[in-house]
């Protein structure tokens, strides 16, 4: 379905971003500008604070769309990694033993090997496999092993699985793949660049449980949020107390996605200045406005991601509006 023609129209003014401010032991100390939208299936801005046409780029909250093409060619079922190997496909892991493990089960299958990889070695590390992108470059791999395409160049603009990724993630924005801008990501792959509306466009479509490939990613991210992050890690924990309400996938410089489980509704967050305390900030605030969660459950999150240390606490300024 394509974006309404209001998709892209000029932004009414007198909705103001969101602000969250670092309180040391009560006193103001920084603060960030926050840009945030809800979006239905349809593309239309349900809900806002700041400017929805906000560009960025997707970062890591691409990956449940870069994934589709290693669902959709057959890959993910010839891999034989079930869930957890469609959930390490769509993480940014913290590089612990399981996390490389289920990578490297991706590669095995296809009979890969992980010098192949093309992320980095991580800082410290031995191996690609460490690196938290490792899951999304196995399955890119894997898929162009059983396509027949060159596992040389896979992260190549050009390259046939590249342009199956953009020209799905056009589909789902209603787009030609030509209008998408792409730049390369510190893992070495294209991200995408767009507006938080399309962004937050393509988490309804991923939570809406009407497209079988994005169901399966969901349904795999939600089974295994351990896979998707790690312990501790805001996409992780969020999930897993979110009682499979509620799907959460963070990208860097400031990028956080969420999208309400069959409900056909995306959330789309983008700090100014790319601080990740504040977009976690900003998840739990404007969740606690859009009731997505239990009180009990967002007093936990609350404690455990806006209080750092004792004598540090975030608070959030501002609200979402109706459009």
């Amino acid at each position: 379905m394509g974006l309404p023609q209001t998709f892209g129209a000029p932004v009414r003014s007198g909705i103001p971003p969101l602000e969250v401010r670092l309180l040391r032991n009560g006193i103001s100390e920084s603060h960030h500008r926050v840009h945030a939208v809800v979006c239905d299936a349809r593309g239309r801005v349900l809900m806002r604070a700041g400017d929805p046409q906000q560009l960025s780029f997707m970062r890591s909250a691409h990956k449940p769309f870069q994934a589709t093409v290693f669902v959709a060619s057959g890959t993910a079922d010839q891999a034989q990694g079930g869930d957890r190997g469609l959930a390490i496909a769509c993480a940014s892991h913290a590089g612990t033993a399981m996390h490389a493990r289920e990578a490297f089960r991706l590669l095995w299958g296809a009979e890969l090997e992980a010098e192949q990889l093309q992320c980095p070695v991580p800082p410290g590390r031995t191996s690609p496999l460490e690196h938290n992108c490792s899951g999304k470059h196995a399955a890119f791999l894997a898929t162009c092993r059983r396509l027949g395409w060159t596992t040389e160049s896979y992260l190549q603009s050009d390259h046939p699985l590249q342009r199956e990724v953009l020209k799905r993630t056009g589909e789902l924005l209603g787009l030609p793949a030509a209008e998408l801008v792409t730049a390369r990501d510190d893992c070495g792959a294209p991200t995408v660049q767009l507006q938080l509306a399309q962004m937050a466009l393509l988490f309804a479509h991923l939570g809406a449980s009407e497209q079988p490939d994005l169901e399966r990613l969901s349904r795999a991210m939600l089974a295994h949020p351990d896979l998707v992050a790690g312990e501790g890690r805001f996409d992780t924990e969020l999930m897993r107390r979110g009682h499979g309400q509620v799907l959460s996938k963070g990208g860097a410089e400031g990028i956080q996605c969420l999208s309400r489980v069959g409900e056909g509704m995306g959330v789309a967050i983008k700090v100014e200045d790319g601080a990740s305390r504040a977009k976690h900030a900003v998840a739990l605030h404007l969740l606690e406005q859009l009731d997505w969660l239990t009180p009990m459950t967002l007093e936990e999150l609350r404690q455990q991601f806006l209080q750092p240390a004792p004598h540090l606490q975030l608070e959030v300024r501002g609200e979402l509006r109706f459009d």
